[in-house]
């Protein structure tokens, strides 16, 4: 008599919440760090007169901000929407400045750092049928914004003297903008490698190999994304000046950059505590005491955060679908 074969649901069921488990669990990690380094920072320097100084921020300079950092993420939309015309995805700018808001508003509450990444491929890629494509081309969004994050930081370094940095600062600033330089100059050197993989692998990344073979093509969009992290120091300096702060533009966009060089490493939630720290340390060597640096850092997570808000016009514009 034949055996019953055995039912491996449970099993498939016990496994399958793991990963979100995991991802939950990694999200609570950091945001758990991030609010200790706060707290701690808080409690180091006395947290009454950097509360004091956040709630002195005038509120014209910190809805200025805001308006600014929103309109840097509606022109990364359009820096998306070129990178994915070079992977061969059509489609009208509305449709992608919606989608980039639903990867903002995703940011806010989904555990991982690429929670809004992964909600923009999906979207575009099921609504062109074309999945690889949207993910490659997000890919490369996210990959183009750091290159230029790391080149800005290296240039305000050497071209930037109303800061006097450490030189060992100023030598690592400057070697990570050379290495990735470099890397990107070896796009079409790596895709000619890339090309001679097993079939498998090659067909699994050929949507990717695209943007190593055309580094002309990906210029346009380096030239935003260098706009766009300039911006992002101009919404901190408006910040400064909120709280009366009196220090160079200039100052800002050296120090600034270098800071989200820090905070970009998935350590916390979106960056916090880590460019608290990084703040008390950069513009400490321009000048500015620390309960000003770390008041500086939570307005500015502030502002990240309430402009994350305004992506919830793009859950409630925006239906996901798949081609028809």
């Amino acid at each position: 008599m034949a055996q019953p074969i055995p039912d491996s649901t449970p099993q498939v069921l016990e496994r399958e919440p793991a990963p979100r488990a995991r991802a939950y669990r990694g999200f609570a990690l950091r945001a758990g760090l991030g609010i200790s380094v706060v707290a701690l920072l808080l409690w180091h320097f006395d947290a009454r007169p950097i509360l004091q100084l956040v709630a002195r921020e005038r509120a014209a300079f910190f809805a200025a901000a805001i308006a600014l950092y929103v309109a840097g993420q509606v022109m990364s939309a359009f820096r998306w929407q070129i990178l994915a015309r070079v992977a061969g995805l059509g489609g009208r700018f509305g449709e992608y400045l919606a989608y980039y808001f639903v990867g903002m508003f995703t940011n806010l509450f989904v555990p991982g750092l690429i929670g809004g990444d992964a909600a923009r491929a999906v979207y575009l890629g099921r609504r062109h049928g074309r999945m690889g494509e949207a993910v490659a081309s997000v890919a490369a969004d996210r990959g183009l914004g750091l290159l230029a994050l790391f080149w800005l930081a290296a240039t305000c370094a050497i071209a930037v003297t109303s800061v006097q940095l450490p030189r060992s600062m100023v030598r690592t600033t400057l070697a990570v903008g050379l290495v990735s330089f470099i890397a990107f100059l070896a796009g079409p050197a790596l895709g000619s490698i890339a090309a001679r993989l097993p079939a498998r692998v090659r067909s699994a990344a050929g949507p990717a190999i695209i943007y190593l073979d055309r580094p002309l093509a990906l210029v346009p969009a380096i030239v935003l994304s260098l706009i766009l992290q300039a911006s992002l120091a101009v919404c901190q300096y408006m910040l400064a000046r909120g709280l009366g702060l009196d220090l160079p533009l200039t100052a800002f966009m050296l120090c600034v950059p270098i800071a989200n060089v820090f905070a970009s490493l998935p350590v916390t939630f979106n960056g916090l505590g880590v460019r608290e720290t990084a703040y008390l340390v950069l513009f400490g060597f321009a000048g500015i005491g620390k309960p000003d640096a770390i008041a500086l850092g939570l307005l500015w997570f502030a502002t990240t955060m309430v402009g994350g808000l305004f992506g919830v016009v793009g859950f409630m514009a925006t239906p996901m679908r798949s081609r028809s």
